[in-house]
């Protein structure tokens, strides 16, 4: 009798878990909480909150697919798990040289109530600093085989949100931002508007992109973005500007399809960071932690470096990436016949191989070096480059003995012009090229409409290739820099040779179209670079008459280029300019030596997107720092506290600053150079002009 009353007594108990669990189930951290529940209608529901404050109010989550369009709806809840991890990891390159890794885990498993018995199980994980998730159809699922036609993941939120967006563009990320409440998107205007020879087509006029940078009117910031994209579109967002809510808009095949999954399988991780301090939002490595370990098993081969090249010479109008000049280039033998303005030409790359070396720099990228460039772009050609040809007067054994006699490593260039399928058939062969002359790295391009016809740039099929370029790239133990990708979502972690991605408006659009604003460089970091570091060229030095468009200008100061090398993180930065603009600053271009791309520590001094930004960087290995403010179009004083330094010790900071007189406009060059004894006790107040900025290198004194 007492075992049958215990028996009752113990089911009772985990009966009231189970009612309980299918109305709230909540897991947090600190000052993130996260909710969990199924609605009346057995529809997965999450929230989450700040501190108290909504942050993501309930919010519907789920898929339409082939099998069951309404595969968000109809479950109940079988039961949870919980568990907390507070570990930490070492990355090949980053920001800081140890990342701890500290959360609570949620996992949730559903299953339909129809005679289909589908599973689905919903893993959470709440961070300090918000809060990841992701779908797992596992393989006893019921689904296997089968088609998401939609994911309807919702992010209701509590506020109408200043936000900084682009448009949700289903094959370029390549937009200035637009910094508007979330009830007054609309991207239809800007889309037709329009210059970008990358763009396609929008065809939700009310669709952003990620990462998604927002400002709540009771100071919270919010940033909405995805970790870990692999076998699967990207994910845009939807806007509700009457319900200020956010739906995942995945970017679609050429029939329409979402993605063709097989149970067992895991989606990318819906992101969502908040803190009530803009520092906070670029301090999180929630969408690093979220991605696997590296794949790489000794990444000792992978070096993050410096490099120049012959790429803004073509840019400005200078040179061409062509041997010929298009359409009189064949002689009636079939001979190209020069056009004297080749570039990628031998004696021309040996020329930037001795500044390289002169001025310590380690890599230089060569453009425009094969044969095809004469017809390469918008015709949707399939076989235009092989990737192992190179034009007449560029001779790859040469310079490739020529750079290793100075030290210095040629950088492959592989354009595809948006032919991803003509590469997946020449990659092997291209990358042991690659290898047989000396190449560590690759600069990859994707300009022009998709082949396969139909495809995105940031549809799965796609999203599948840049990952087998990354894989195929380290087996050859080759780094790579992506141009026209998906934006990045933290696989540097898993593919660490994997060291920059394009994917976002960069230093370019200020030779080819009217530029980015002097805000755009304070907007980044807020968004584009949350899931990874981005290729921008910084360091033109020559900001007005580099082209012969009347007018045409870059919309930075000198010493802002200096501080980009700071604010934009990548280990793989270059001296964009060309040397003998350089030559006319060598004190400023100092800075460009001594700045390095690999750091221990990073610390935000000063933030606000769309406003002004202060980052302090200890270098990898040593005991030096470096600093870039930069401002938007308003003059400002950029006010830093050296607290960071060891306490004791003396240094001696060389501040590269704006002159009193500069400004982006009218006197973008005007500069000074000062040096200052400091420690970890000084506070220094740097005047920035208009557009303008400041850098500073700080090295232990003698």
């Amino acid at each position: 009798m007492i075992r049958c009353k215990a028996f009752v007594l113990a089911f009772f108990v985990l009966f009231l878990q189970h009612v309980s669990a299918q109305q709230l189930v909540t897991a947090g951290m600190n000052k993130v909480k996260m909710s969990f529940s199924l609605d009346g209608e057995g529809s997965p529901v999450y929230a989450v909150e700040f501190s108290g404050r909504p942050v993501i109010r309930p919010s519907r989550m789920g898929f339409k697919l082939d099998k069951d369009s309404s595969f968000y709806k109809g479950f109940q809840l079988l039961g949870t798990e919980k568990r907390n991890v507070d570990d930490s990891w070492r990355p090949v390159w980053g920001e800081v040289s140890q990342i701890r890794d500290h959360y609570e885990q949620l996992v949730v498993h559903l299953q339909r109530k129809d005679a289909s018995r589908r599973r689905l199980d919903i893993i959470f994980r709440v961070f300090e600093d918000g809060v990841g998730f992701r779908y797992v159809f596992p393989h006893a699922s019921g689904t296997g085989y089968f088609v998401v036609t939609d994911e309807v993941t919702e992010f209701a939120l509590a506020g109408d949100h200043k936000t900084f967006w682009i448009p949700g563009d289903y094959d370029t990320n390549e937009y200035p931002y637009t910094t508007s409440l979330v009830s007054e998107i609309d991207n239809k205007e800007m889309v037709e508007k329009s210059t970008d020879i990358a763009v396609r087509v929008a065809p939700d006029r009310y669709a952003v992109q990620t990462p998604l940078m927002m400002k709540s009117g009771d100071g919270l910031y919010i940033n909405i973005h995805e970790a870990g994209l692999i076998d699967y579109p990207a994910m845009q967002l939807h806007v509700d500007r009457a319900s200020l809510t956010l739906t995942s808009a995945l970017v679609p095949d050429a029939v329409g399809n979402k993605a063709y999954l097989h149970a067992p399988f895991s989606t990318p991780w819906r992101t969502v960071i908040v803190s009530d301090k803009a520092a906070g939002i670029l301090s999180s490595k929630i969408i690093l932690n979220l991605n696997e370990p590296s794949k790489i098993g000794d990444p000792s081969w992978i070096h993050p470096m410096k490099f120049v090249g012959v790429w803004w010479e073509m840019q400005t109008g200078k040179g061409t990436w062509s041997y010929s000049d298009y359409p009189d280039s064949v002689t009636a033998t079939g001979a190209l016949v020069p056009s004297g303005r080749h570039s990628a030409n031998t004696e021309n790359v040996k020329r930037y191989i001795d500044f390289a070396a002169a001025h310590d720099i380690q890599g230089v990228l060569v453009e425009g070096w094969n044969v095809g460039w004469e017809d390469w772009f918008g015709n949707w050609k399939e076989n235009v480059f092989d990737f192992v040809t190179p034009y007449p007067d560029f001779n790859v054994g040469e310079l490739a003995a020529y750079a290793d006699s100075k030290r210095v490593h040629l950088i492959m260039h592989n354009e595809t012009s948006g032919s991803a399928t003509n590469y997946e058939r020449w990659m092997d062969t291209a990358f042991r090229y690659m290898n047989q002359h000396g190449y560590t790295s690759v600069k990859t391009g994707y300009v022009g409409r998709i082949i396969p016809r139909g495809e995105h740039h940031d549809g799965q099929w796609m999203v599948n290739h840049y990952n087998r370029v990354a894989e195929k790239a380290a087996s050859y133990h080759v780094m790579l820099d992506a141009h026209e990708p998906v934006r990045p979502t933290g696989l540097q972690r898993t593919y660490p040779n994997w060291l920059a991605c394009e994917a976002g408006r960069g230093n370019e659009y200020n030779a080819f179209s009217n530029g980015s604003a002097p805000e755009h460089e304070t907007i980044l970091p807020f968004t584009r670079l949350m899931g990874g570091p981005m290729d921008y060229t910084p360091g033109i030095f020559k900001l007005r008459g580099y082209t012969t468009v009347p007018g045409r200008q870059m919309h930075t100061t000198l010493a802002k280029q200096l501080a980009l090398y700071v604010t934009l993180y990548s280990p793989l930065q270059m001296a964009a300019d060309l040397p003998e603009n350089y030559a006319a600053h060598m004190d400023a271009f100092q800075f460009i030596r001594d700045v390095p791309v690999d750091w221990d520590d990073t610390r935000i001094l000063e933030a606000e997107p769309g406003d002004y930004l202060t980052i302090a960087r200890k270098e990898k290995g040593k005991g030096s720092w470096f600093v870039g403010a930069i401002t938007d179009e308003h003059g400002r004083v950029a006010n830093l506290s050296l607290d960071f330094l060891d306490a004791g010790k003396k240094y001696v900071a060389t501040v590269y600053k704006d002159a009193p007189d500069a400004d982006w406009k009218d006197k973008p060059e005007a500069y000074v150079i000062e040096q200052v004894t400091v420690t970890s006790k000084t506070k220094l107040a740097v005047k920035l002009a208009a557009g303008g900025g400041a850098a500073v290198s700080i090295v232990a004194a003698d």
